[in-house]
C-alpha cells in the first residue's frame, strides 16, 4: 500500500479521528479485515459479519501493531471513525488506485473461471513487472478493495476479479479501480434466481466493458454469443479470443491425454506456439486463451505465453485438485462451487481422466437457479447418472430434482421408457447393470460427513471419485476425509 497519514485516510473516507489516533501516524500496510492478519504498521478494518463484529478485535489488533482501526463506532483504540465501512474501504482503495497512474489494470470477469484465468494472466504478467492480484477468489465488494490496497509505485500490474450478485455490483468495482484491459469469458447459468435470466447476466457482466476508456482494450470469448455481443457496449478496441477461426488469439488442434490434460497450438496473429497445460480439464483451454490474448495485448511474445501457460501449475484451492492416494484412489476435488455449466465441464474431466477405471461422483443440488432450478437440478441428475458411474452420491437439502433425474436417466439406459419406476426409499434411487460401469448406485445423504463415510467403505484401489457441488454445500469435507487417512 502507498503509506498514507491518518489524517489523509480520515480526509479520504469522510472518518474522524477517535481514541487518541495520531493524525501524524502512517499506516503503511497491510489493510486487513481478519485481526489475526494484522502486522505492524496495518490498518485494521473493523466489519460486522453475521457470526462476529470485526470492533470486537479492535484493542487487539492495535496490540499486533496496526496503526489504527477504521471503525463504524466507537472503539477502544486510536481510530477513524467512518459511517460504513465497507463503504470507507471502498473510498480508500479508489483514492489509492487514483494515485497510481503507472499501473495497468486488468479486470476480469465471467459466469465461471475467473479465478483460475486470474492466476494464469497474473503469471504472465509477472513476466512484465511486479503484479498484484486477488488471493482465491476476493473479487466481491471487500475482497476487491482489499486486493486494490495491496498496490504500490512499484506494482506494474493490477490482475483483478470482479463479480456481481446483482446488476451494478460490477460497475461499481469497476469505479474503484477503472480497468485499461477487460476480460469477460462467459456468461452461465450463476446466480440465475437472482438476476431472473442470462440476458441480465449478461448486462451485469457487460459492466466491465462499459467502463473501459476509448484507449483500453476489451478482450472477449467469441465463442460465448451473449459475450460477443459486449462489442457493442465499449468505446474500448475489441479482441477476440476462443477456439473459432474468428478469434485473433484461438486454439487449434486441441488433445485430451489420459489425466485430462488439454494440448493445442496457440494461434495469435503474429505467429503460434505449443502449450500443455497442466491443469485439468479440456474447459481450461478457455481460460488459459483468455489470459493468452490480455498477455499479447500486453506484448508478451507467443512463445513466452505459451511457455508459461504450460508451466502454469493450478493455484487456488477446491478448483479441479487431482491427488492419487497410495492406494491409486484418484480424488478430484472441484468443490468450490457449481453451476450447470462447470458440471458439465467437471464430469467431462472425470470420463477423460478415469477412462476404464471404476467411477464415483459425490454432488449436491445446484443454488441460486430460480424458476429453472428444478428443471436444471434434474439435468444434472441425468448428466451424473449417464457419467459411467458406479456410485452417485447426492448430499443435503432439495435434492428430489436431482435424485429424480439421475433415477430417470438409469431407467432410460436399462429399459428405454422413461416412466418406469420410482426412486427408491430414503432417497436411494434404483441400480442397473451397465457392462464394465457395473452396478450403478444412486444415494442420499444427509451431509458431506456421511458422504465421506459411506464413500470410503465402497472405495477400491484404483478407483476415481469426483466431488462437485456449490461452496455452501461443503463438500470439500467429502474429499479432505478420502485424502486424510492416506496422508496419516
Amino acid at each position: 500500500m502507498i503509506p498514507l497519514p491518518l489524517a489523509r485516510i480520515a480526509e479520504i473516507t469522510s472518518g474522524a479521528l477517535a481514541g487518541m489516533a495520531d493524525p501524524r501516524a502512517v499506516v503503511r500496510g497491510p489493510v486487513v479485515i481478519d485481526s489475526r492478519a494484522v502486522e505492524p504498521g496495518s490498518l485494521f478494518v473493523a466489519i460486522k459479519g453475521e457470526r462476529s463484529d470485526g470492533h470486537d478485535f479492535a484493542a487487539q489488533a492495535i496490540a499486533d501493531g496496526a496503526v489504527a482501526v477504521l471503525a463504524s463506532k466507537p472503539v477502544d483504540a486510536p481510530a477513524i471513525i467512518v459511517g460504513d465501512t465497507v463503504a470507507a474501504l471502498a473510498a480508500l482503495a479508489t483514492a489509492v488506485c487514483a494515485d497510481l497512474p503507472e499501473t495497468t489494470v486488468i479486470g476480469i470477469t465471467g459466469s465461471a473461471g475467473k479465478t483460475t484465468t486470474k492466476d494464469l494472466l497474473a503469471r504472465l504478467t509477472a513476466r512484465i513487472g511486479p503484479t498484484v492480484a486477488p488471493s482465491g477468489s476476493f473479487n466481491n465488494e471487500i475482497g476487491h478493495p482489499l486486493t486494490v490496497l495491496k498496490a504500490d509505485e512499484g506494482t506494474g500490474y493490477l490482475v483483478l476479479e470482479l463479480s456481481a450478485r446483482y446488476v451494478g455490483d460490477i460497475r461499481h468495482l469497476a469505479r474503484v479501480a477503472p480497468p485499461k484491459i477487460g476480460v469477460v469469458l462467459n456468461v452461465g447459468s450463476a446466480h440465475l434466481g437472482v438476476f431472473g435470466g442470462k440476458e441480465a447476466i449478461a448486462r451485469a457482466k457487460g459492466e466491465l466493458v462499459e467502463a473501459l476508456g476509448a484507449d483500453g482494450v476489451a478482450v472477449l470469448n467469441a465463442d460465448d454469443p451473449l459475450v460477443a455481443a459486449m462489442a457493442e457496449r465499449t468505446e474500448a478496441r475489441v479482441t477476440w479470443y476462443g477456439r473459432s477461426e474468428s478469434a485473433a488469439v484461438r486454439a487449434e488442434d486441441v488433445t485430451v491425454d489420459g489425466r485430462g490434460r488439454a494440448s493445442f497450438t496457440l494461434r495469435t496473429p503474429s505467429g503460434a506456439a505449443p502449450v500443455r497445460l497442466r491443469l485439468y480439464g479440456e474447459h481450461a483451454v478457455q481460460n488459459a486463451l483468455a489470459a493468452a490474448a490480455a498477455a499479447y495485448e500486453l506484448g508478451l511474445p507467443v512463445a513466452t505465453i505459451a511457455e508459461e501457460l504450460s508451466e502454469a501449475e493450478p493455484r487456488s484451492r477446491w478448483r479441479m485438485e487431482v491427488t492419487d492416494r497410495r492406494d491409486g484412489v484418484t480424488v478430484i476435488n472441484d468443490a468450490y462451487n457449481a453451476n450447470p455449466e462447470s458440471m458439465h465441464a467437471a464430469f467431462g474431466t472425470l470420463d477423460a481422466l478415469a477412462g476404464g477405471r471404476r467411477r464415483f461422483a459425490v454432488i449436491a443440488a445446484l443454488r441460486e437457479l430460480g424458476e429453472e432450478s428444478a428443471a436444471l437440478n434434474e439435468e444434472l441428475g441425468r448428466l451424473a447418472a449417464s457419467a459411467g458411474l458406479t456410485g452417485l452420491f447426492v448430499v443435503g437439502p432439495d435434492a428430489e430434482p436431482v435424485l429424480a433425474g439421475a433415477g430417470a436417466a438409469v431407467r432410460d439406459a436399462a429399459s428405454g421408457d422413461p416412466g418406469s419406476g420410482d426412486p427408491g426409499p430414503d432417497g436411494a434411487g434404483p441400480t442397473r447393470e451397465d457392462g464394465a460401469a457395473g452396478t450403478v448406485r444412486i444415494a442420499h445423504v444427509a451431509d458431506a460427513a456421511a458422504a465421506g463415510a459411506e464413500l470410503s467403505g465402497l472405495l477400491a484401489p484404483g478407483d476415481v471419485v469426483l466431488v462437485k457441488g456449490p461452496r455452501a454445500a461443503g463438500l470439500e469435507r467429502v474429499a479432505e476425509a478420502l485424502l486424510e487417512g492416506d496422508r496419516r
